[in-house]
């Protein structure tokens, strides 16, 4: 049991399992709109998460706090340094405009983790705009870049498509939020700490009535989808309506990232 507590601590702590979050929403980005599933694009965005959500926990700890490096800190090192590498060798493989714009979510995940301007903390530390910063990013990776890559072109349907994954990343990030209230800075201002833990769940679960809506609106709209986007929903309203500060970080680091998994799942098995 002790082994196995390890490797979850292992595959949670690394990234992994949020890498696959968003590998999962590349995979639906593809089933949408028919794109025959490009690998070097998937693995990009799976190993640029890994090493982009590392390079955001753990470099503060290590350049600023100077945390002595433990064991498992410096396997994820490692893992982080071979994911870099991987990183480097798919990047090669996408076209230039995708290129472009992959550079350009890199430079705002410097700009959330690095202190750029003179006498200012990171983004990832301004009152209020970590939520949108992150929403953008998950936007920008696992929609945006798919579809430049496959030369899609950007109609009615992205933008619906667009709207619906910031909304499904903010509402995701809320019961973060929830979970991180006691630890958090109060200086950052999240949703709970300006609105309180009972109107940010309102808030989430108002969110996920336009979200299942706007699957009506776009034009390979389908019940079979419109039925698996519903019981996502409803997963996760679940995960809002019991999400309290008292909740053990897994409640978020595994179950609630679990649910872009579970969503391609059932679209595959389903």
């Amino acid at each position: 049991m002790k082994v196995l507590k390890s490797v979850l601590r292992f595959y949670i702590n690394s990234s992994i399992h949020v890498a696959l979050s968003c590998f999962a929403l590349v995979q639906i980005t593809f089933h949408v709109f028919n794109i025959q599933c490009d690998k070097s694009m998937a693995l990009f965005v799976f190993f640029g998460t890994i090493v982009g959500y590392n390079f955001v926990k753990y470099d503060a700890l290590v350049r600023v706090k100077k945390k002595r490096i433990g064991n498992q800190l410096k396997i994820i090192a490692v893992l982080s340094f071979i994911s870099l590498l991987l990183v480097g060798y798919y990047f090669f493989h996408l076209k230039r405009i995708t290129q472009i714009v992959a550079m350009a979510i890199l430079a705002i995940t410097a700009l959330y983790t690095l202190p750029f301007f003179p006498n200012r903390k990171n983004a990832r530390n301004w009152a209020g705009v970590k939520i949108y910063i992150v929403s953008l990013c998950w936007v920008g990776a696992t929609l945006v870049l798919p579809l430049i890559n496959a030369e899609i072109p950007f109609a009615f349907d992205f933008f619906i498509k667009c709207i619906q994954r910031f909304i499904l990343v903010f509402v995701l990030i809320l019961v973060f939020e929830i979970i991180d209230l006691a630890n958090d800075d109060p200086h950052l201002k999240t949703v709970p700490q300006t609105i309180g833990v009972k109107w940010t769940k309102i808030l989430g679960l108002s969110l996920l009535m336009p979200f299942w809506i706007l699957e009506f609106f776009i034009s390979t709209f389908n019940y079979h989808d419109l039925f698996i986007n519903l019981i996502m929903v409803l997963m996760l309203m679940l995960f809002i309506v019991f999400a309290n500060p008292n909740r053990s970080k897994y409640y978020t680091s595994f179950w609630v990232e679990s649910v872009p998994i579970l969503w391609w799942l059932m679209v595959v098995f389903l």
